[in-house]
């Protein structure tokens, strides 16, 4: 009985092993997101219907579906100046109840960043390339906007946000909004789960 009772200790001893092995091989890979973009994507997509704002004839509506490190945008934006160029944003606030479309707030911010072009080091989590018109006033949209989630409340959620179209081009320098000018159209992300 004593062999036994031995045999029994080695082998829970050897399991208990195993296991505190495995849980430090898998620690590295449970860590925390890198603080660019934290959390998780919860919604498989979204939609913005965007309506003019400030007395302009631009209307669209946009496709989102998270993918790699971010959230990719598609969609079509008409009634643009031909051949024009505009800043488009998300801003901070799913709100666009103002006639100006200023309800929606400032740019979606969530680290505090200042103002700057995406993809450098320093700009908002909703700052965006310019989109440009064509000769019939309408661009179309093919963005990805990275470091930010679709769903799931992490702080870099743009769900229920803004995503506001400017009268003119971002300058990508001039802070707070890079000197975009009036928010000629407004949509509400709204997520699909």
């Amino acid at each position: 009985m004593r062999p036994r009772h031995h045999l029994l200790v080695v082998a829970a001893a050897c399991a208990l092993a195993a296991c505190s092995t495995t849980g430090e091989k898998t620690a590295p890979t449970m860590s925390s997101p890198t603080p660019a973009s934290p959390g998780t994507s919860a919604a498989k997509s979204a939609a913005v219907n965007l309506a003019s704002a400030s007395g302009s004839l631009v209307s669209g509506k946009l496709s989102l579906v998270p993918m790699g490190d971010g959230v990719h945008i598609t969609g079509e934006i008409g009634g643009l100046g031909a051949g024009q160029t505009h800043a488009i944003h998300v801003h901070e606030k799913g709100d666009c109840s103002a006639a100006d479309a200023s309800s929606a707030g400032g740019h979606f911010n969530p680290a505090g960043s200042a103002h700057g072009r995406a993809g450098t080091a320093v700009h908002h989590a909703g700052d965006m390339d310019n989109i440009v018109a064509n000769a019939q006033g309408l661009a179309k949209i093919n963005i990805h906007l990275t470091g930010v989630t679709l769903g799931g409340g992490a702080a870099n959620d743009i769900a229920g946000r803004a995503v506001i179209v400017h009268a003119a081009p971002d300058d990508y320098r001039s802070q707070p909004s890079g000197n975009a000018g009036a928010r000629v159209a407004c949509g509400i992300i709204t997520p699909k789960m």
